[in-house]
């Protein structure tokens, strides 16, 4: 629908009414071929009923209306306009295209977003701010995003064993088929590399800080963070064994071979494991790495600092 026109100050060019609703155009549009203008929500609506140009009665459809020219746009932009909020008391005039930008920040603007003065943190429409009720809202805040944690949850929780149902197939296709191993291990081969390429490069500052035997307090607090990252099934457990000196490759499973090796870390490729000091050594980025120095799926080294 178009503004009204006792909104304007001055007289109104017949060229910028819609013939529809009578209005000034409100993101007006044409017909292709009269090139009619209208309100884009009036013609939208006529054309839905029925398919053609309401002044000439050419055949239109929603596909082909098009963009007015840019000087009918500048007209309409120097218009003089009425704020909306003229009846809760702001008397400004301003050009029609500068109306929405004002209206943002009217202090009469009864929708007018507000922080609540009571300290909830809620923010409220300045009309609704007399009846707020802190608790109520609160309340009412937290059922919502436990539901959507709910909902979450149980996406996650299909998500897994949709996954682990695709892993035991693959897992059964390849001990039944042997033509079907070599495709089931370049898949997973696959989905490693792709998650690999998502994960942000890490850069480690001080190798001496490496704990060669994490807890498994660490263990299973590291585990819970590459399961959020999204790490595939199929090589989690893998990785996690992966993170005892146990497991290590023959240039890291001793202290005495770590201090022989220690200038070969820098030509490890580590990813990024969020918020924990820990990096991600994929055997995927880590071709260039000697056996004595790599294992397959990778490794994950936990450190105590020294992670950027």
């Amino acid at each position: 629908m178009g503004f009204e026109l006792n909104r304007f100050q001055g007289d109104v060019d017949e060229e910028l009414i819609c013939p529809i609703c009578s209005g000034v155009l409100e993101e007006p549009l044409q017909a292709p071929v009269c090139e009619h203008a209208f309100c884009k929500t009036c013609i939208s609506e006529w054309i839905s009923r029925q398919p053609t140009c309401p002044v000439d009665r050419q055949n239109v459809t929603s596909a082909q209306l098009r963009q007015v020219p840019r000087i009918l746009r500048n007209l309409l932009a120097r218009l003089q306009i009425q704020c909306d909020n003229v009846q809760y008391g702001c008397t400004r005039v301003l050009k029609l295209d500068t109306l929405a930008t004002h209206l943002e920040e009217c202090d009469h603007n009864p929708k007018r977003p507000l922080p609540c003065e009571q300290g909830c943190g809620l923010i409220i429409p300045k009309d609704e701010l007399t009846d707020h009720n802190c608790v109520k809202e609160l309340r009412a805040l937290i059922q919502t995003q436990q539901q959507e944690f709910n909902e979450l949850r149980f996406f996650i929780a299909e998500q897994r064993r949709e996954m682990q149902l695709l892993k035991d197939f693959m897992r059964a296709m390849k001990t039944s088929n042997p033509s079907m191993r070599a495709i089931a291990d370049a898949m997973e081969r696959d989905e490693v590399v792709r998650w690999s390429s998502s994960l942000q490069r890490a850069r480690v500052t001080r190798w001496g800080g490496m704990i060669s035997t994490p807890d498994d307090v660490l263990q299973r607090m590291i585990k819970r963070t590459l399961t959020e990252m999204g790490c595939p099934i199929h090589i989690l457990n893998d990785l996690m064994e992966n993170c005892h000196e146990c497991k290590w490759p023959p240039g890291l499973c001793s202290l005495e071979t770590r201090q022989n090796n220690r200038r070969q870390y820098e030509n490890y490729v580590c990813k990024r494991v969020p918020g924990k000091q820990a990096v991600l050594v994929l055997h995927c980025d880590n071709t260039h790495m000697g056996e004595d120095m790599m294992v397959e799926p990778g490794l994950v080294m936990i450190f105590a600092h020294g992670i950027e």
